[in-house]
């Protein structure tokens, strides 16, 4: 390819399209005769090519992404949003379902009540994120300063979430002990989890 570049620098010599293609083993780029022939590239070369032969046109490219990485960012700030809302809906039904299935077999006090909930609630964490509410403020002081492990999630765990509120919910009133809840909810996470990721990327990839 040097040697090409060398041959190109000096203004009388010159290399149609397929000469190039031929002797560079270029396979991005492909050179066609005939009515309907010419030149075609891989999208990629295609924009680098304009970009160098336009100004315009590369500012375009520029602006034109920037404003797809907003859209991009405003969409995912609304899922997140809107799955933030519905843990905390969901949460609200896990915790009536701990008041009316789970203290009542207690003997503890009033005051113990609090950490009934609280350990309810670190059993889907560690389910959802693999740890309690409490090793992820001692990971991350700073994080723990403006909110907790749920307003860092990701909205794939959020999403994975709310289900598993729902899950834990039923299985409360079927009366399932704790540690079996546990295997089911972090089985029924990480298999949801694996699930949403895969559709993610497969939707980056169309």
């Amino acid at each position: 390819m040097q040697g090409i570049k060398l041959e190109l620098a000096q203004e009388s010599n010159y290399l149609s399209a397929k000469q190039l293609i031929e002797r560079a083993n270029i396979i991005s780029i492909e050179s066609r005769r005939g009515r309907y022939g010419g030149t075609f590239a891989h999208r990629d070369i295609a924009f680098e090519f304009a970009s160098w032969l336009s100004p315009e046109f590369k500012y375009y490219l520029i602006k034109e992404f920037q404003r797809l990485k907003e859209e991009e960012n405003a969409r995912l700030n609304q899922e997140w949003n809107y799955q933030r809302f519905l843990t905390k809906v969901n949460y609200r039904l896990h915790t009536d379902t701990i008041k009316d299935h789970i203290l009542p077999a207690l003997q503890g006090s009033k005051d113990q009540e609090w950490i009934i909930y609280a350990d309810e609630a670190d059993l889907l964490n560690m389910a959802v994120f693999g740890m309690t509410a409490k090793q992820w403020r001692a990971n991350n002081p700073n994080l723990a300063k403006k909110g907790n492990i749920r307003d860092f999630a990701e909205i794939s765990q959020l999403h994975v979430l709310t289900n598993i509120e729902s899950l834990n919910s039923v299985l409360i009133e079927r009366k399932v002990p704790k540690e079996k809840r546990f295997e089911i909810l972090a089985q029924t996470a990480i298999s949801q989890y694996r699930r949403i990721v895969d559709q993610e990327d497969l939707r980056r990839m169309e």
